[in-house]
């Protein structure tokens, strides 16, 4: 959810904490400050830019003189500074063994020990905290990196396993700052950094679309500019037509899968969920559900009570007496001042702040609720934590830190796989409603079809058109294709509610991506709002 701040904020020296008393589950730390008048009022662009950035291709197995939490070991303070340049803030942040999930002001960020995930929304610049986190990554964390040139004011800069940079089409693209203005600028801005980069928009130039950039295996940085040579600017590749169904990528723990699910034209009474105002509402519901039924338990507990009237008292007084006849209820003599709930309608009940005013406590709220704790639940990842904050007066952010149930220690073999992420960002307003469901969590270890996950995601926010895209490594062995592919196939196809409009299937360098794109079955909204063409 994209935030005009206009405070600057610190991030304190000592967070608020809950920190867990189980080795290895995720903790939260939550930043207050950061929230102290935080308004989503001129939010107005909610298709995110993600940049994702490699260091190593497995997170125990990290070069140069990385130690064994590699970026992980970069403190929190030195990331704020880098979010500085972004123009996010941030809120909170989970921390587990495996991975450090940022929720922002404008989305998120997670730290792996040998690469970084930051998306953001709105008119952030997110490609102007590239040089820094380069540089950090060479500092900070050890990898290996080009020497800085002081006089030339380069900075150091880690060299990349691997970059990508991907977003959907702007709605608003004029809007933008620096060099998000446009997709050309965009790639341009890249290919400064690095060489043997490649483009590419995926979908209809005339319908919905998405832009990807990305980088071979061991990126090599371009050289600092010098009289005589050119940059040439990377040529991007339409891609708007179906190709062969890909082999099935093989299960195995250390493959990197993600899927991207981004959803516009929300409908509108189901989209209130994410209002202030309505998900007050609930919480209050909710509390008083709760004090009704502490309320019974307590009159369970204790039965009656005998009663005896003494008017020199002034009303029912509780004495010791022999009559049996009458009872007493405690909880309808005494106020809700004193009991922290009340019997009596007319005496309407009080209800703690943070019900009506704290976004994390209604944030976590919302995702109850709406279905989104329920897409990994705790009855399966045990050790999952989702930190999540509503915003004022409506949108809504989440993040999602999935330990693998069993999952190995880091510096075993596969330790770093064993705990991964998902992350939701909501633009509920009808003028610009978008939601966005990103994770790793591989398929087959939640044991749910792609096609499920997409379906109960789709539910909560029912958008009118939606867009899947899907990244899988490659496996070494492409063995067990046919009759497995087809059926994955057919199932994403078959989406209840919903008419799948394209399919493209492109096969990247060590990446097999599929993009889908779905209408509602009923949809009579016209054409997609395209804001950008390339």
């Amino acid at each position: 959810m994209e935030q005009e701040m206009v405070a600057t904020v610190d991030i304190p020296k000592h967070y608020t904490a809950s920190p867990s008393s189980h080795i290895g589950t995720p903790h939260l730390t939550i930043n207050k400050e950061a929230t102290i008048d935080l308004d989503s009022s001129n939010a107005f662009e909610g298709p995110e830019k993600l940049l994702e950035v490699w260091f190593s291709g497995s997170a125990t197995d990290l070069p140069g003189q990385a130690g064994p939490l590699g970026l992980k070991a970069v403190s929190a303070d030195v990331w704020k500074e880098m979010l500085d340049l972004v123009n996010c803030k941030v809120l909170s942040v989970i921390e587990s063994e495996h991975v450090d999930a940022y929720l922002l002001s404008e989305s998120s960020f997670f730290v792996f020990p040998h690469k970084v995930v930051l998306k953001t929304c709105g008119t952030t610049t997110l490609l102007w905290g590239l040089p820094r986190l380069l540089e950090i990554a060479a500092l900070e964390a050890g990898f290996p990196h080009v020497a800085p040139q002081p006089t030339k004011g380069i900075a150091a800069a880690a060299t990349p396993y691997r970059v990508f940079y991907s977003r959907k089409n702007f709605l608003y693209p004029d809007q933008q700052r620096g060099p998000h203005r446009s997709w050309r600028d965009e790639v341009a801005y890249l290919d400064q950094r690095f060489q043997g980069g490649s483009a590419y928009m995926i979908g209809k130039m005339n319908g919905e679309h998405w832009y990807l950039y990305i980088t071979g295996p061991d990126t090599t940085l371009t050289p600092p500019p010098s009289p005589g040579r050119e940059i040439v600017e990377t040529e991007t590749k339409v891609i708007s037509y179906p190709q062969k169904l890909l082999p099935e990528t093989m299960t195995d723990e250390e493959e990197d899968e993600t899927l991207e699910i981004l959803m516009t034209d929300l409908d509108e009474k189901n989209a209130r969920q994410f209002y202030l105002e309505d998900a007050s509402a609930v919480a209050e519901g909710r509390f008083l559900q709760k004090a009704r039924e502490a309320r019974k338990h307590a009159i369970s507990s204790l039965g009656s009570i005998p009663e005896e009237h003494s008017e020199s008292l002034g009303g029912s007084t509780v004495l010791n007496t022999n009559h049996t006849d009458s009872s007493f209820d405690v909880f309808e003599q005494t106020s809700s001042d004193h009991s922290g709930f009340n019997s009596d309608e007319d005496d309407p009940l009080t209800f703690p702040e943070e019900l009506t005013t704290e976004g994390h406590t209604l944030g976590t709220v919302v995702s109850e609720t709406c279905g989104l704790a329920d897409v990994y639940p705790t009855s399966k990842y045990p050790d999952s934590r989702i930190d999540a904050y509503l915003f004022t007066p409506c949108g809504f952010s989440a993040n999602g830190v999935i330990p693998a149930p069993g999952g190995a220690p880091v510096g075993t073999k596969k330790g770093s796989d064993a705990t991964h992420y998902f992350t939701v960002h909501v633009t509920p307003e009808p003028q610009c409603s978008y939601a966005s469901f990103e994770t790793n969590v591989p398929a087959h270890q939640c044991g749910r079809e792609t096609s499920d996950i997409v379906d109960h995601v789709v539910g909560i926010f029912m958008p009118g058109r939606f867009s899947v895209t899907l990244f899988e490594a490659k496996p070494s062995d492409d063995v067990g294709s046919g009759v497995k592919t087809a059926q994955k196939s057919k199932n994403m196809d078959a989406i209840k509610g919903y008419k799948r409009v394209d399919r493209i299937v492109h096969d990247l360098d060590g990446y097999d991506l599929v993009f889908r794109y779905y209408e509602r079955d009923d949809w009579t909204g016209g054409k997609p709002r395209l804001g950008e063409v390339l």
